[in-house]
């Protein structure tokens, strides 16, 4: 075969570092940007936060963003063309820790207090034999997050010091199940319980007798699972009890907790900046920019002072890092940018939303927002993508506004949303003695001209955590 040289003409699509810098940051949330902030500031001396009032920030706030990213050029170009630029406030901005009084108020912290040292705070107090406290002890540090003795006493053996007793096996059982039920009558009652019954049996002998106790202790020890599936006929037959009976010993029951110790874990509070602010303004629904989650950000003036004195000698790499700090202010400020184009699309779209609430979401897909906005749909997908809406109906991600749609008999189409809501509403008024059942709230959707299948019905109930009708039933 001969060898040859051709030439051919293509084209393709590259990546450039900006444009993947810019991707990059438009799908991070609100934490993830400032996590990925931090790792720039400290690799760049040229770029700094800039924390002051006065100072102009090259990110702007919602009043001005014409402004300031005209500022922002204007800055960029003055240090291109060899003009001495403003680099914002004269001292550069002081990012050490604060030296006032204050500041060890800001960080005081109230430690929780846990079961385990709850249950031994009471150990403590209690004149118990030295044998007695350290199984007592032992069997506390078995317990789980609710309260429960999760392992059973003979496993609890095998795991136990050898020189815990120096009895045999079956006085080691015996002694542990005595130092069971001195644990068991602390507080809070039902704590070393083995099972739901257990815990319940354990709370209800806490309590002064009486008839509708002693009906109430049971069914917690043979009939909870009837209970639980509501099969109130049943239970009326087996405990021979009236109707009144059975609900009095129902309501105690419910009364009681099944988890005693989840007071005394430690919750995960997470707290969630909204991105977007929306507010109703002479009649019309608009969405800003929130201030508190926008970084501000600027060119460290020292360093820029140091690359402008030395235009000609060594100061390749501050110039390449000037760049780069360029690139990611503009980015920033680009990804504000879109995030509000796209809020304030979504609020133009879901207007009868913030008017009336759930039941009157429209059906939004995202190819509708990008052929709006000219974007691209994973473009669309990536800004609403865990970054969040206030309204004065409660703060929501970008992603709660599209759902599928479900057609009506008129030609139209419902949102999913409205439709869940729809059914939480005909559960919440419905009769407990008769309540709907799937196919009943289907029928009922279908005389409003929502045509929607009973399996779908379903699969909604589902995703609001609604039970089956057979156990939304009350006596």
């Amino acid at each position: 075969m001969k060898q040859s040289l051709q030439l051919k003409l293509s084209q393709h699509l590259a990546l450039t570092p900006q444009l993947q810098l810019s991707i990059r940051l438009l799908q991070l949330s609100t934490l993830e940007l400032n996590q990925e902030l931090e790792q720039f500031l400290e690799e760049n001396p040229l770029l700094e936060r800039d924390d002051t009032k006065d100072g102009l920030p090259f990110v702007a706030s919602p009043e001005q963003p014409v402004q300031n990213a005209a500022a922002e050029e204007t800055s960029a170009s003055s240090f291109d063309e060899g003009v001495e630029p403003s680099w914002g406030n004269d001292a550069p901005a002081n990012h050490g820790p604060r030296d006032d009084d204050d500041s060890d108020y800001a960080e005081t912290q109230t430690a929780a207090n846990s079961l385990r040292d709850h249950l031994g705070a009471q150990l403590a107090l209690t004149p118990f034999s030295d044998s007695e406290r350290n199984l007592v002890s032992f069997l506390i540090e078995g317990l789980n997050e609710d309260g429960y003795l999760a392992q059973s006493l003979e496993d609890l053996l095998d795991v136990l010091p050898e020189d815990a007793t120096e009895t045999d096996r079956e006085g080691l059982l015996e002694e542990l199940q005595i130092a069971l039920k001195l644990l068991q009558n602390f507080d809070p009652p039902g704590v070393g319980a083995r099972s739901p019954s257990e815990c319940l049996a354990l709370q209800l002998a806490c309590l002064p007798p009486d008839p509708v106790q002693d009906l109430a202790l049971a069914i917690v020890n043979h009939h909870l699972d009837l209970l639980a599936a509501r099969d109130f006929a049943k239970l009326k037959k087996l405990l021979r009890c009236d109707d009144e009976a059975l609900r009095a010993a129902h309501a105690l029951i419910r009364s009681l907790n099944p988890r005693p110790g989840a007071q005394y874990s430690t919750l995960d509070t997470r707290y969630i900046i909204p991105d977007v602010t929306v507010r109703k303004l002479r009649g019309n629904w608009t969405a800003s920019l929130n201030p508190d989650a926008m970084p501000r950000l600027r060119i460290n003036r020292l360093y820029a002072d140091i690359l402008q004195r030395n235009r000609g000698g060594s100061g390749a790499g501050l110039a390449s890092q000037l760049q780069e700090a360029k690139w990611l202010i503009k980015n920033v400020q680009q990804r504000f940018d879109t995030i509000l184009r796209v809020s304030q699309a979504i609020v133009d779209r879901q207007r009868q939303f913030l008017e009336h609430g759930e039941v009157a979401m429209r059906p939004l897909t995202l190819r509708e927002i990008a052929e709006t906005l000219g974007l691209h749909e994973s473009t669309i997908s990536r800004v609403t993508t865990q970054k969040f809406m206030s309204s004065p109906r409660g703060i929501f991600e970008l992603k709660y506004f599209f759902g599928s749609h479900v057609a009506t008999e008129t030609g139209g189409a419902a949102s999913s949303t409205a439709i869940r809501a729809l059914i939480k509403q005909l559960v919440g008024a419905e009769d407990g003695h008769k309540p709907l059942s799937d196919a009943k709230i289907a029928g009922i959707l279908g005389q409003q001209g929502i045509v929607v299948a009973r399996r779908t019905i379903a699969k909604y109930r589902d995703v609001l955590n609604i039970p089956p009708v057979n156990l939304r039933k009350i006596l």
